[in-house]
């Protein structure tokens, strides 16, 4: 093994096991105690722009409807997200953020953009291209193994088919 492998080896392994924790402290504080790193990840994929409704959530985040309601129904309880039926279907729930929710969703969103901006610091155009080549390579494994190896997620739980 070169010394470019074990270095990024040990970079990839050492940022899985640290970036959820580092994250949860980063952004689970103040006004928003009450939730956790999970539910300020479901607020980012209801986003602030149109309702979503919940299958196209559940698809974005990976999760069963049963893992998703479930959240849900404590992020309703908190006062983060507000279900709204559709007019012209009454089967379709739409989901949508609550002035908190917004909040919320503003102060992950700022945590992340500090990321990206220490990441990217100093870097050329050229070396920013390289990174998110590179890193879209990473999602691709991720996402072709989840495929290859029949992988679902129910919440944080992985579980073979």
């Amino acid at each position: 093994m070169d010394n470019s492998y074990r270095a990024l080896n040990d970079v990839l392994v050492k940022l899985f096991n640290d970036i959820m924790d580092i994250e949860q402290d980063a952004i689970i504080t103040g006004e928003f105690l009450d939730i956790t790193n999970n539910d300020m990840h479901i607020i980012e994929s209801v986003g602030i722009d149109e309702p979503q409704n919940m299958s196209s959530i559940a698809k974005k985040m990976s999760v069963t409807m049963g893992t998703l309601t479930t959240s849900m129904n404590n992020l309703v309880k908190k006062g983060y997200v507000l279900r709204e039926r559709s007019e012209e279907d009454r089967r379709v729930v739409y989901i949508r953020l609550t002035e908190k929710g917004i909040r919320a969703y503003h102060h992950h969103e700022a945590f992340h953009r500090e990321m990206i901006d220490a990441v990217v610091k100093g870097m050329n155009d050229s070396e920013k291209q390289v990174l998110v080549t590179a890193l879209v390579q990473l999602k691709g494994f991720f996402v072709d193994y989840r495929k290859s190896h029949n992988y679902i997620r129910l919440d944080k739980k992985v579980k073979q088919k």
